[in-house]
């Protein structure tokens, strides 16, 4: 878009630097695990740890070339996936074979290892990044160019998506090479692209912000944009990146920072401060449920899963308010094939759909029930239906019987012309051993755009959960290939190191009190991808700030600094 060369030429200040991620590893504490039972007839019944109940049955049915109604699949509850439990894996397909050939059910359980590289990981990337910019420090032109790995046919991870829409500039190239290589497959990861892409973008962002004398948090609200810059017809339908930005440099003390690197010092450790900026796309599917009204009680049906991110609570809390019963009243039921098809859980679009699906379900019977009881438009309260003077409670509407409705939320061609997104802006000290390179993260602090928030609690628990994963691509994970025999060395959690809580003292998230009318019904955008990105270029510039040392390559292990390191007494 736009002549990339002649504003390369005509800038002021020019940046062209080369970034590096790591292969990762989703390394969930559950491991791909299945029990099968194809003695019954000819049909299958899985129990499975699945992201994607309708996906995982539709490609059993292809794999084995069965009809799909011949096919049960129950993933009520899933310890843990992060994307890569989105398809279906060695273990469903494993046990089902043994249990066609032994006539009874088989379960199979991948150990640690077999997770590694028998599942999928997110590629390595190698990142160009070249931005342009004017004396006063507007951006002219991004050139961003990356290249990562697959399997044949495979997309590998792509990283330069959000380098079209996150910031101003009114040219900019943009390409993505995913390169066959014969490793283990690369596909789904938290935040695919974006916890790639923005690593090395925000990273650039600062170094371009210190080329021109900025304040790094300046520099981002002088190239914020409301509208797509490829077509600027075409505006964000709600965006408060400015207001991250902004209220987080508040809230984290920004101005009180180390403002000269290497120059603050706690004994024998290193003070810094950095920040990273972090956008995520809001996407939504079209997503199903079935309510049943049983005197009184409210029982919420859909295949929707639950994978620790509280699908269970936001899904029972819809139902609740929608109907007017407390929740104690409401019975949440996810995670089996029986069930309507929803949104499944991934690309941060399970809890804005799931709950817009449960909400229509929901609608569906509200207009039951008042064409039940003949009345316009009644309001559901505190368990009563109320229209006017005239009041009559849940339980008595069907004398006992049960009611039951269902719905599926489609959405429409008009977000063709929105740019919907989530914002979140990130801000870390850390502190680097004088002697040693050794980092640890003293606090952190994200704040974030996105929308209605279903529940401050579940909503903060996906944030600092994606925080610690994004600490964890900053300065420890990596998997190691063995080149001549392609496989990863470093495949189990002793030889693969994450961040844990222990290794943050302090956390905070600050939700911004906005809402999007364009995103779904509830006007909600999901958070679970939004926390991991922009984190790793916020403690890579944190270490900058601390030494001195600009780090390119991750993960930042002390050997990467060691050398590096300013004289200290």
């Amino acid at each position: 878009m736009g002549d990339v060369d002649a504003a390369f030429k005509n800038a002021a200040v020019t940046l062209d630097e080369a970034y590096r991620t790591a292969s990762q590893s989703h390394a969930m504490m559950e491991p791909h695990a299945s029990i099968v039972d194809w003695s019954d007839g000819g049909k299958m019944t899985v129990w499975t740890s699945n992201q994607m109940i309708a996906w995982t049955r539709k490609a059993l049915a292809k794999t084995f070339a069965i009809d799909l109604e011949t096919i049960r699949l129950e993933s009520p509850y899933v310890g843990g996936g992060f994307g890569g439990k989105l398809w279906l894996r060695a273990d469903t397909v494993l046990a089902a074979l043994g249990s066609r050939a032994a006539g009874r059910p088989v379960k199979l359980a991948l150990p640690r290892p077999l997770v590694f590289n028998n599942a999928t990981h997110r590629s390595g990337t190698v990142q160009r990044l070249r931005i342009a910019a004017d004396a006063e420090g507007r951006i002219t032109a991004f050139d961003h160019s990356a290249f990562s790995h697959t399997l044949p046919g495979g997309s590998g991870e792509n990283p330069v998506n959000q380098t079209r829409a996150f910031y101003a500039g009114a040219s900019r190239r943009v390409a993505h090479t995913a390169i066959e290589m014969d490793l283990p497959e690369s596909a789904d990861m938290r935040a695919p692209g974006e916890a790639s892409g923005l690593a090395a973008l925000e990273i650039a962002m600062d170094e371009m912000a210190e080329k021109l004398g900025m304040d790094p948090v300046e520099f981002r609200i002088l190239n914020d944009t409301q509208v797509d810059p490829e077509d600027p017809s075409k505006p964000f339908s709600d965006r408060h990146y400015v207001e991250c930005l902004q209220k987080g440099a508040e809230a984290f003390g920004w101005e009180a920072r180390n403002h000269t690197p290497g120059g603050q010092r706690e004994g024998q450790w290193l003070i810094g401060h950095g920040m990273a900026g972090a956008y995520r796309g809001a996407p939504t599917m079209d997503s199903g449920a079935r309510v049943r009204l049983q005197a009184g009680r409210l029982v919420v049906e859909t295949d929707m899963t639950d994978i620790g991110t509280g699908s269970y609570t936001i899904i029972a809390q819809t139902a609740a308010e929608a109907m007017g019963l407390a929740l104690d009243d409401v019975e949440v039921r996810l995670g089996n094939s029986d069930y309507p098809v929803s949104s499944g859980s991934g690309g941060q679009f399970g809890a804005a759909s799931a709950t817009a699906g449960v909400y229509v379900a929901c609608l569906k019977l509200q207009e039951e029930i008042a064409q039940r009881l003949g009345m316009n438009a009644p309001r559901f309260e505190q368990g009563m239906v109320i229209a006017g003077t005239t009041e009559v409670a849940l339980a008595e509407v069907a004398d006992g019987e049960e009611l039951v409705a269902e719905d599926t939320i489609h959405f429409g061609d008009f977000k063709g012309t929105l740019q919907i997104g989530t914002f979140a802006a990130h801000f870390v000290e850390v502190a680097v051993h004088a002697h040693t390179g050794e980092t640890r993260v003293r606090r952190m602090l994200a704040v974030c755009d996105a929308g209605r928030i279903l529940n401050p609690v579940t909503a903060r628990s996906q944030v600092i959960g994606g925080m610690t994963m994004g600490v964890g691509s900053a300065l420890m994970e990596g998997l190691t290939p063995d080149v001549e025999r392609g496989f990863f060395v470093n495949h189990d959690l002793a030889s693969y190191e994450v961040a844990v809580h222990a290794d943050i003292p302090e956390q905070e998230v600050i939700f911004l009190d906005t809402t999007d009318a364009a995103s779904t019904p509830l006007k909600a955008k999901g958070v679970g991808e939004l926390g991991i990105c922009g984190v790793a270029a916020a403690v890579a510039n944190a270490i900058y700030n601390a030494t001195g040392i600009r780090v390119r390559d991750y993960p930042m292990t002390l050997d990467r600094l060691i050398d590096q390191l300013p004289k200290v007494s």
